[in-house]
């Protein structure tokens, strides 16, 4: 009974889970769900634009001294190139679309990039996932940038930056990849007592609970520092303001 009592109470979550992300929009499948994705987006937008108005302004040139040598282009030659332009600007702003990280090179390269590959590749398997699963991708973005914002400034050699690389460049992607091979019609199917979709919502949320670890273990020496910095404010001035308080007495 007991056991039915919680499935039934997982099953009711996750359908409020469901009804509220339709409610606000449903699966936004083409959202970042990390600021180092999206930079990295926009990164990729920003040199399609360089590369087409390179190439218009390559076309117009070619224009320009083509009616300079040969005395005007006429109006053939002003469409063909108005035509020239149009396609290549559309074509170059268009291709190559940004490109899938592969699972086996996201945990390449310094942390930062390992953070947003995964960030990318994880966007990129989000349709096929659960609702609530892909939900919470957006709460493991979120953290995975706070994260690298700290790794930055750690020694790469620290034991604990290993520990975090291993976590979002290999288990947490291999979580979701090994669901991704599951086909569509065995997810639902209760094995262990326990369904695919479940038994991914569950990792993932220990994955959320195990960086939230590791980013508050990381943080132990500036919390201690700060502490110390704040005693030492304490002694070296606390005194010295009371009595300055009890001189100039209330107004």
């Amino acid at each position: 009974m007991a056991g039915e009592a919680t499935d039934h109470a997982q099953i009711m979550r996750a359908a409020n889970a469901s009804l509220t992300f339709q409610q606000q929009g449903g699966r936004r499948s083409g959202s970042s769900i990390g600021q180092r994705s999206a930079e990295l987006k926009r990164q990729h937008v920003l040199r399609k634009l360089v590369r087409a108005s390179l190439a218009v302004a390559v076309i117009l040139f070619a224009a320009t001294v083509t009616g300079i040598t040969i005395g005007g282009i006429g109006l053939g030659g002003f469409v063909l190139t108005l035509l020239a332009v149009m396609v290549a600007a559309g074509f170059l702003a268009t291709y190559p679309r940004l490109k899938v990280p592969d699972l086996a090179a996201l945990n390449q390269g310094d942390v930062r990039a390992t953070v947003g590959r995964t960030q990318l590749w994880l966007e990129a398997q989000r349709p096929t996932l659960p609702v609530p699963a892909s939900r919470q991708l957006d709460a493991i973005g979120v953290r995975l940038d706070a994260l690298g914002v700290q790794l930055a400034v750690i020694d790469p050699a620290e034991p604990a930056v290993g520990d975090v690389r291993r976590l979002i460049g290999e288990h947490l992607p291999g979580m979701v990849a090994s669901y991704t091979r599951i086909p569509a019609h065995l997810r639902n199917e209760q094995r262990g007592g326990k369904t695919a979709d479940q038994q991914l919502t569950e990792g993932l949320s220990r994955i959320t609970d195990e960086i939230d670890a590791l980013s508050r273990k990381l943080a132990e020496g500036d919390i201690d520092a700060l502490a110390t910095e704040a005693r030492y404010l304490d002694y070296r001035y606390g005194n010295a303001l009371e009595d300055q308080g009890k001189l100039t007495g209330p107004v």
